[in-house]
């Protein structure tokens, strides 16, 4: 518990400093451009949908043997149902409140994958400056390249969007749809954060040693930081911290899986 304290507070003292701070400007600014930009354009057709609709209807009769078909199209918006729900004021904020709280729903999860996102190109310099701080006699290896990046980053979505559809008779049953909304997203988010730091840092072998020894950790640590991002905003002002987090994390197990080893190969060569 006090180790997890210690580098929680070594994180927020990386994180407090004048080249940090710099580093998390650009996903707060891309992420914001992109979430407000994302949430008036959803908003508004949904606004737009409601105003105005289109309905169209085929009805097909018999007369003396000869089949007749008539189409009927209305346009909804002119109706007395449509004109009730928009000009009073009750209905209309019911509706406008319905279309940006589902609209300002999505946002915030969509914000989450964007700041992800953003952050891959951006975590090689913060491990860059967290390795400079404090881990310098540990090597920066990596085993991955942009292509295997984005292929990866390709498949761990389509898996999201399959969880999604999957857990779709689950989101019915209150409280165990809140754990079928979001898991699909955490699945995300942890490959994605844990897999940018550990092909930075080390060597495939390596983040499969890290993985085994401190699967759990590393779960709880990204769970604790995706809860974190669902408060509005969070992940704007803290995605940096969450690589210097799990960067942290993974620089200290790595020293010990390399400090093991080199034990290994010593005591093999004495004997």
């Amino acid at each position: 518990m006090r180790d997890m304290q210690n580098l929680f507070l070594l994180s927020v003292k990386d994180f407090l400093t004048m080249q940090m701070m710099k580093y998390a400007l650009m996903p707060f600014i891309i992420s914001m451009i992109l979430m407000y930009t994302f949430f008036f354009m959803l908003a508004g057709a949904g606004l737009d949908a409601l105003g105005s609709m289109h309905v169209e209807s085929t009805q097909t009769t018999i007369q003396n043997g000869v089949p007749h078909t008539e189409t009927l199209e209305a346009q909804l918006e002119g109706t007395a149902i449509m004109k009730f729900l928009m000009n009073h004021a009750l209905t209309s904020w019911i509706a406008t409140f319905l279309v940006y709280a589902i609209g300002g729903f999505l946002t915030l999860y969509v914000s989450i994958i964007i700041a992800v996102l953003v952050l891959g190109f951006l975590t090689p310099f913060v491990l860059k400056e967290l390795q400079r701080r404090h881990y310098q006699d540990v090597e920066m290896i990596g085993y991955s390249n942009i292509i295997t990046g984005l292929l990866a980053v390709v498949k761990w979505a389509l898996i999201m969007v399959v969880l999604f559809f999957l857990f779709i008779p689950l989101y019915f049953i209150p409280l165990v749809n809140i754990i079928a909304f979001n898991f699909p997203l955490y699945y995300f988010f942890h490959k994605v954060m844990t897999f940018d730091i550990a092909s930075t840092i080390a060597t495939k072998e390596e983040d499969h040693t890290m993985k085994f020894r401190n699967g759990t950790d590393l779960r709880l640590k990204t769970l604790a930081l995706y809860l974190i991002s669902l408060i509005p905003f969070a992940v704007f002002f803290g995605a940096v911290f969450y690589v210097i987090y799990l960067g942290n994390t993974y620089f200290i197990g790595i020293r010990e899986i390399r400090e093991d080893e080199a034990r290994k190969i010593a005591g093999t060569v004495e004997v």
